[in-house]
């Protein structure tokens, strides 16, 4: 399996080039966008993160401190702004109360336990909580979503039904614990998925996977 996953790897990296994801300025916007793209697409989640830093706050403090309803204003583009406000409300005050809002005093927990932190904040699941760890804390932990399954699933080298920790598994136990290579990966197979493996009428005939 190593060596089918590296092949995977080789291919989309030699067809799509560096992703140089995930597009932000400094770990706490990653954190927020981690959660704002929660059943949403990028570009609405960058029209929400602009507003909140057209108005300069995009900080812990600030972002707090703002009542919930003007935060769910601020972050409407991004859908769900109700449910989002709210989740951001629970992560911020975890992340303020907990490690002062210090990225550097939450960077030194070991990656299991500060998963399970995450995973214990209302709103947080595992997708969220490991893009978290990875992207914005530099935890070597791969990142499962909807492409990562679909794509997989397609060609075979997991079941359908696979749940996210099977999946994670996969990558985790045959690849080395390498925060380049799975931030790489991860966003190399969600560039596959947004322009080939679409959930219905996928473009397989051009797909740089086909011979695999």
């Amino acid at each position: 399996m190593t060596g089918r996953l590296n092949l995977v790897y080789k291919k989309l990296y030699n067809f799509f080039g560096p992703q140089h994801w995930w597009p932000a300025d400094g770990p706490f916007e990653v954190m927020v966008g981690a959660i704002l793209t929660q059943n949403t697409n990028w570009s609405n989640v960058e029209k929400a993160i602009g507003n909140l830093k057209k108005d300069k706050l995009l900080k812990p403090e600030k972002l707090y401190k703002l009542p919930q309803e003007k935060l769910a204003a601020y972050i409407k583009p991004s859908g769900y702004y109700n449910i989002k406000a709210k989740r951001l409300k629970s992560f911020l005050k975890f992340f303020l109360f907990t490690f002062k809002g210090r990225i550097k005093e939450m960077a030194t927990l070991e990656k299991d336990a500060l998963r399970r932190h995450l995973l214990s904040v209302n709103g947080i699941g595992p997708e969220t909580a490991d893009s978290i760890l990875l992207y914005s804390l530099s935890k070597p932990i791969f990142v499962v979503d909807a492409y990562t399954k679909r794509v997989f699933a397609r060609h075979r080298l997991i079941l359908g039904n696979a749940t996210y920790e099977e999946i994670q598994g996969l990558f985790m136990r045959n690849l080395k614990p390498s925060v380049r290579l799975f931030n790489e990966y991860h966003a190399l197979l969600v560039r596959l998925g947004k322009e080939f493996c679409f959930k219905s009428k996928p473009r397989c005939n051009l797909c740089p996977l086909n011979s695999l």
